[in-house]
């Protein structure tokens, strides 16, 4: 076990004004994080903090996340799409997600019923990475900002949220961050909605 995930479990993941108190989302779902937290570690995958998540590698190659969000408490598959799923287990973040996939639990009695399926995910999502499997990504409608771009690549969790949005407001945002002529006026106009988008709401609705 990795001594700064544990301090994930115990604080959070500092992005928000409620870092280390009752009403940080990581407190709400500590028995259900630390469950798949033990269950992934079975499997044998190195933990790791990246993007201030608990991140699970194969020989240095990203596999999941085990990640809080306000409703539920999640397994996010960074090549989801590429799992199989014959009984339909796993969630897309959002209609335009193309890669990643993801478990979502809101109890303890969901996970342990679905513990051996959840490793044979896992165990899958390993072997998809040793045959090198690449996922064929289609064209965007709006061309992503380098910026949104880079953003997306430093942290996969704020993709994910991004990619949960409805289509309109993925459009309303990329739109505005493209708009901006200068690549620090982008930067800074990403940064300011990165909260809102986590929060699942669009450009306007604030």
């Amino acid at each position: 076990m990795n001594p700064t995930v544990d301090a994930y479990l115990a604080d959070g993941c500092g992005r928000c004004a409620f870092y280390a108190t009752t009403n940080c989302k990581v407190n709400n779902w500590q028995e259900e994080l630390k469950l798949l937290r033990r269950i992934v570690l079975d499997c044998g995958l190195n933990e790791e903090l990246k993007w201030k998540q608990p991140c699970y590698t194969w020989n240095n190659k990203n596999i999941l996340l085990v990640t809080a969000f306000k409703e539920f408490a999640a397994v996010a598959f960074f090549k989801g799409s590429l799992l199989k799923d014959p009984r339909n287990l796993l969630t897309k973040p959002g209609d335009n997600s193309q890669a990643t996939h993801q478990f979502r639990f809101t109890d303890i009695a969901e996970i342990k019923k679905l513990e051996a399926d959840i490793k044979a995910y896992i165990y899958e999502a390993i072997e998809v990475e040793k045959a090198g499997l690449k996922i064929a990504f289609k064209k965007e409608q709006e061309p992503v900002p380098d910026e949104l771009q880079k953003k997306f690549d430093e942290m996969p969790e704020f993709k994910i949220a991004f990619e949960a949005l409805t289509p309109g407001r993925q459009r309303g945002y990329i739109l505005y961050f493209s708009a901006a002529k200068q690549t620090q006026t982008r930067e800074s106009r990403i940064e300011k909605y990165m909260q809102y988008i986590f929060n699942g709401k669009g450009i306007h609705d604030h």
